[in-house]
Order: structure tokens, then sequence, then C-alpha cells
């Protein structure tokens, strides 16, 4: 059986110095504003995983009235839905993942934040797609005010434990 995710964030920009990204900190002049530590490419996979496997979603799992997720990793977030997801013995096929941001470029990072999510998801780098796309100086994305992330999942269903799931297929 194969199930699609569709996942996606945004979070405002607020004066600050750096910001994560699919896990990997960027020195900027901006951060990003969220109850946890906001890392908009992060919260994006873990709706896309969670909405595929039928699971609801990130503010489901991890509640913002909740004071355990003030300031969390997004990275623990991130994993303790995939384990959830893989526990229903669903594995990736794939993610396409796109960041819209006006700044900061993340073109010279895009290797280090596949390398992050795959190493997070033990999954192939080659499982993982990712963009970038300006807001051409239009709306909030492009007045840099915010930063949005959307991710696509494609899921297949196993048979048999999770400890005797291959990655990828």
């Amino acid at each position: 059986m194969l199930r699609i995710g569709l996942g996606h964030d945004t979070h405002r920009l607020i004066d600050g110095s750096s910001m994560l990204l699919g896990g990997v900190r960027f020195e900027h002049t901006k951060s990003l504003l969220g109850h946890s530590d906001a890392d908009v490419l992060l919260h994006t996979i873990t709706d896309a995983l969670l909405g595929a496997a039928g699971f609801g979603d990130i503010g489901e799992l991890f509640p913002d009235t909740e004071p355990s997720n003030r300031n969390r990793n997004s990275a623990e977030m991130l994993q303790i839905a995939w384990e959830q997801v893989r526990q229903n013995h669903w594995q990736i096929v794939n993610l396409d993942i796109i960041l819209f941001a006006e700044k900061p470029k993340i073109a010279l990072h895009k290797e280090a934040i596949r390398k992050r999510i795959a190493e997070l998801l033990e999954i192939d780098v080659a499982q993982i797609g990712l963009k970038a796309k300006t807001g051409e100086r239009v709306g909030i994305i492009g007045r840099e005010e915010a930063i949005s992330a959307e991710c696509v999942v494609l899921l297949q269903q196993y048979e048999g434990t999770p400890s005797h799931r291959q990655n990828g297929v």
C-alpha cells in the first residue's frame, strides 16, 4: 500500500542572529518565531509523515498549549513522529521539500540539510529532494516577514516488524 502526505508550515521572522532550517543552523540577521525551535523544514516533514500515515498533524502530537513543548527541539519531534509512523509498518519512499524564503540562501547548504534530514529519518540522502524558492519580493515571503515550507512524502507499507524493514524501496 502507498500513501501520500502533504506538510506545510510558516513561521514569522523577527530580529535575531540565527535560525534552524532542516536541523542546520544558519547565521542570519533574523530568527524564526515559534513555540518550539521553529525549524520550519522539520515541522513540514513531520506534518507530511503524520498526514500520510493518518495520524493527524504536529499540533496534535505536540500541542503548543503544553509547556513541555516550549522551545522543544524539532529534530526530536520529527524522530518521535517518525517512530510512531514506522511502528505502524510504513517506510519512506521519498520526500520532496520546498523552502520558501527570500533569505537566507540555502544553495551552499542544501547537501548538509539533506544529510541531516536523512540522518534523522535513517534513510538514504537520495530519497530526499530539496529546493528553495524566493518570494520575488512579493508577499510575506518576499518582504522577509516569514519563511514557509512544504513537503510531499510517499510512504509504502511493508510486512514484518520495524526491525526487519529496509530503507527505501
